[in-house]
């Protein structure tokens, strides 16, 4: 029996581990062809597309103004950008600051607009309202918490003129910016930075996939519009029209260079709230989507990314949660046969099953800390002793919050479906 239920965990463990791989031999791939071109920034020309940002804001008083400061200093066009700003259903001040940064002369003969909104429909419904109003060729939008390098606007239309007829939208990197806060913060950092610097590079390298990460990219406002706007009933409003722009045959393609600053909870209930509210989201998208795999007339690129995200959450998940229970399950009937207990095991696994268990586990763990430190080391300042052994102590720590929060998440997705419940949006408390 125990070899029945761990020998699929294995396989799994193993198919996880290529998959690892794989994706950091992309990531290298695509760092050394970076290595070799020299950072240019871009030229800013009279052809230059105009461009509408809009930035939804839910009682984000605390952290507002940097942003919006932000948008305003970016290096493009000033006759080139449209800022909508959608203070939505705000009960703070939020609105008040924004018409203080307006009324301040520097900013007067700029194309700024605030909207009071008084609507449904979250962060989506925010965007939508705004989307009417937008007389830009591409949209970008950043949330209210960013804070954009000057040339990050750059950088993300020079991308999206590489191929506009492919371009459908082009998103750059997110850096946390209170990643030394605390313990939390600096894992969320190693999570982010790995995330950026392996997985999207990897997948961007070896099958031109990407994945829009809801803040820092652009998208064609005529292709959003054909699209309908952002789907309101999405928990995770990013990774649905990510599905959306590649079913329409257009890429999601990847800007380096464009990178913005955003902040990482630094609460642990924060932070569980904000990643449970993704991961039943991402559920929710595969759950929509699984039937493309099975289309011949589906994009071969759309598959890939219902399969990658339905490893994550579904498969890979299930394996590690068994793995670990048979795992923890014989070291404590060990411990009580040690102290003189007669006990049997309710799985009794073959010396060469747990010996192949074990392996898979050390090189999973190898493998975690590897591709951390691959992706520290191609970020300015990350690559030290201290993020170093953070990532050896992270994987017994942070990394298993994930367990939690995907059980939590996928429990919850499905008593919304049984009992037709909706799913309530939860914004992201924000720090001083």
């Amino acid at each position: 029996m125990g070899d029945f239920l761990l020998i699929p965990a294995i396989i799994s463990i193993w198919i996880s581990v290529f998959i690892s791989i794989l994706m950091m031999i992309g990531a290298q791939r695509f760092i050394i062809r970076q290595s070799k071109k020299e950072l240019i920034i871009p030229s800013i020309s009279e052809q230059a597309p105009k461009v509408t940002v809009m930035v939804p804001a839910h009682n984000e008083e605390r952290v507002i103004t940097m942003t919006v400061e932000h948008i305003l200093r970016m290096n493009y066009p000033q006759d080139k950008i449209q800022l909508i700003v959608i203070a939505d259903n705000c009960t703070d001040n939020t609105a008040k600051k924004l018409y203080a940064l307006k009324n301040n002369p520097d900013y007067q003969s700029r194309d700024f607009m605030i909207m009071e909104r008084k609507g449904t429909g979250g962060k989506s419904g925010a965007l939508n309202d705004a989307l009417s109003h937008a007389t830009g060729e591409w949209i970008c939008i950043y949330d209210a918490d960013a804070a954009p390098e000057r040339n990050a606007l750059l950088f993300l239309v020079d991308k999206a003129l590489e191929d506009p007829e492919t371009y459908g939208a082009v998103f750059g990197r997110n850096k946390a910016r209170n990643r030394a806060q605390n313990f939390l913060s600096r894992c969320i950092n190693l999570e982010l930075v790995t995330a950026q610097r392996i997985y999207h590079t990897g997948m961007w390298e070896l099958f031109k996939l990407g994945t829009i990460p809801g803040t820092n990219f652009i998208i064609k406002t005529e292709l959003i519009r054909e699209i309908g706007g952002w789907d309101e009933d999405a928990i995770t409003e990013d990774t649905a029209i990510s599905f959306d722009i590649l079913s329409r045959g257009q890429l999601i393609a990847l800007a380096p260079q464009a990178e913005a600053y955003q902040q990482e909870p630094e609460d642990l209930r924060v932070y569980m709230k904000q990643r449970e509210r993704w991961a039943k989201g991402n559920y929710s998208v595969v759950m929509d989507h699984i039937l493309e795999l099975f289309k011949p007339s589906s994009s071969w690129r759309v598959k890939v990314q219902v399969l990658y995200y339905g490893t994550s959450y579904f498969w890979f998940l299930l394996a590690i949660l068994v793995s670990d229970v048979l795992f923890v399950i014989n070291v404590v009937y060990q411990v009580l046969f040690l102290f003189g207990m007669d006990v049997v095991m309710p799985f009794q696994f073959s010396s060469d099953v747990y010996i192949f268990l074990m392996i898979a586990w050390a090189l999973m763990y190898y493998l975690y800390v590897l591709q951390i430190n691959l992706a520290l080391a191609t970020d300015y300042g990350q690559s030290n002793t201290r993020n170093f052994v953070l990532a050896c102590i992270s994987y017994f720590t942070y990394a298993q919050l994930f367990l939690i929060i995907s059980l939590k998440a996928f429990f919850s997705i499905l008593l919304d479906k049984v009992f037709k419940r909706k799913s309530k949006w939860y914004k992201t408390e924000r720090f001083g």
